[in-house]
């Protein structure tokens, strides 16, 4: 009896009926007697919205990153200790790169979320997987066609 009252309320405060129909169910009915016609639904100061779900952006997620965190230091490692390889320093550069990119998207996520730069926010991510993808075709290219990372770091320490 008392919801109906709240809309009652509302109403004689000159809000329309769908108004006040819509505040009577989304809101509770001490909520809906205090509801002013100035209500705007979503605005910014509205309560984030949980995602759903994903395992991708869990805690297998965030091992994922540890492990190839951790895998950087013997891998880096293996190749000061043994001469040029092709392997290592294929490793290396992938490692090195999705390293990168994980944390270059944390930050972009944690700074530039949609809610707050719905235009900004999407462009910065697809240029990181962009600049992400040339680099690791030019990492590529300077693979196969020339000396490589672990020959270039040796020649750069001697130098």
């Amino acid at each position: 009896m008392s919801l109906q009252r709240g809309v009652q309320s509302i109403a004689k405060r000159g809000l329309h009926s769908s108004t006040a129909n819509k505040l009577a169910v989304t809101k509770p009915a001490t909520q809906v007697a205090q509801a002013s016609s100035s209500y705007v639904e979503g605005t910014v100061n509205d309560p984030t919205r949980f995602p759903p779900p994903n395992s991708a952006h869990g805690s297998s997620h965030w091992a994922f990153e540890r492990a190839v965190s951790a895998a950087l230091v013997p891998i880096i490692g293996a190749s000061f200790v043994t001469s040029a390889h092709p392997v290592l320093d294929g490793l290396i550069c992938s490692s090195l790169l999705v390293h990168s990119h994980i944390g270059f998207d944390a930050s972009l996520t944690d700074y530039l979320h949609d809610r707050k730069f719905p235009k900004i926010g999407p462009t910065a991510r697809w240029s990181l997987r962009a600049l992400t993808l040339g680099t690791a075709v030019g990492l590529y290219s300077f693979q196969t066609n020339d000396i490589g990372v672990s020959e270039l770091v040796a020649r750069l320490w001697t130098a």
